[in-house]
């Protein structure tokens, strides 16, 4: 199976242990071809370059997180920009709203952040990588606003919310939650969708498909995802993952 992770954060604490292994020997022996790696701060975006800079299959992101949105330095906009200026970065992300952890991140000042990467994103060419937890209406409002080419990822809005997105061009990940027995909107969403807007994602070290739900997740548990979606549509789990892939490609022009 071909599998592209649009979203994962290797740089996190958790695979510190194994991760060259990992990312050296183990995902490409599983059939990983590709990796997304997200920043979610200055810091971490530079630590996603680095890994891009290492291997060759790895992309990165740079971004600030909702939750990491308070407390920036005042050329926090400077410095991003010249983190997208880099050849691996293919994205501004993950970047976007969450009002579950208002006391991380007041809203308005998500707000701020949020729509000044999104003028940027547009001013650079650059697609973006959404996260909305709790934030529909507004997140929404926003991408209606900037119109911006991107994903919204690990979508978990209704049907109703994803054909919105649909129709702005937008394109939505999925990852470990569809596998959930109670995820009915995610289930339902792929599969009434067009596949061509689709891509897989981990959210790696978070978000384990079953059956490894708790672990700790990696690029190679995409195939339990694409097996899911294969059952729910009717369709070969390999197909899934390599028509995702290619969207991946099409989206961050790789």
């Amino acid at each position: 199976m071909e599998i592209f992770d649009s979203h994962a954060h290797y740089h996190d604490g958790r695979f510190v242990p194994d991760r060259d292994a990992l990312l050296g020997e183990v995902l490409p022996a599983a059939g990983v071809i590709g990796v997304l790696e997200q920043g979610t701060t200055l810091e971490s975006s530079r630590a996603s370059i680095a890994l891009a800079e290492r291997y060759d299959y790895v992309w990165a992101a740079a971004g600030i997180h909702p939750e990491d949105a308070k407390d920036l330095p005042e050329d926090w906009l400077a410095q991003l920009r010249q983190l997208l200026a880099h050849p691996r970065v293919k994205a501004l992300g993950e970047i976007g709203l969450d009002y579950h952890w208002l006391d991380a991140c007041p809203k308005d000042r998500q707000q701020e952040v949020f729509a000044a990467q999104l003028a940027l994103a547009k001013e650079l060419d650059l697609p973006v990588v959404i996260h909305d937890r709790e934030a529909h209406g507004d997140t929404l409002a926003y991408l209606q606003q900037y119109r911006p080419a991107g994903v919204l990822h690990c979508f978990s809005g209704s049907w109703e919310m994803a054909r919105q997105a649909l129709d702005l061009g937008l394109y939505l990940g999925f990852g470990g939650v569809v596998t959930f027995p109670n995820s009915k909107h995610a289930q339902e969403v792929v599969t009434k969708m067009s596949l061509d807007r689709l891509l897989l994602e981990t959210d790696a070290p978070y978000m384990a498909p079953v059956p490894y739900r708790g672990r700790r997740n990696d690029s190679s548990l995409i195939r339990f995802v694409a097996e899911k979606i294969g059952e729910l549509r009717g369709e070969d789990p390999a197909h899934i993952a390599a028509v995702a892939a290619e969207n991946t490609r099409r989206l961050f022009r790789l």
